[in-house]
């Protein structure tokens, strides 16, 4: 399972996040190797004055996008890829087309199976307990 938490600032319309959900579904699903229902997508929106850069508010839009995806899915180039198609599609829908704030990034870091559960794993486990 692919996870994204994509952070904003200023706020954003939530009319909006759908769009960008899907675009970051649709490139895991190209680079990654993720099947879209494996691929979460968790967006939180801040207010300008809650982002600073050098100790001064940002003054245009600004995004931080952290991925976690298992190890050993994909190999160092689809990841590379992966990562400069998203900050390319957060400029685009963010900063329609003009440079996001400084700081702005995408990270990626694999995360081995056994340092992971999820609820469909959990669940079975779970129920012969009481």
């Amino acid at each position: 399972m692919t996870s994204m938490h994509l952070q904003v600032a200023p706020l954003q319309n939530p009319e909006r996040y759908p769009l960008l959900a899907q675009a970051l579904t649709d490139l895991a699903e190209r680079f990654l190797g993720g099947a879209p229902e494996t691929v979460t997508v968790v967006i939180d929106d801040l207010p300008a004055a809650r982002w600073y850069v050098a100790g001064r508010p940002v003054d245009r839009p600004a995004a931080l996008l952290h991925v976690r995806l298992p190890a050993g899915q994909v190999g160092d180039g689809p990841q590379a890829e992966f990562m400069a198609q998203a900050l390319r599609v957060l400029q685009r829908q963010l900063g329609h087309g003009e440079p996001l704030a400084m700081g702005s990034s995408v990270t990626l870091t694999e995360v081995p199976l056994r340092h992971r559960v999820s609820c469909e794993v959990a669940a079975p486990l779970m129920h012969g307990m009481t």
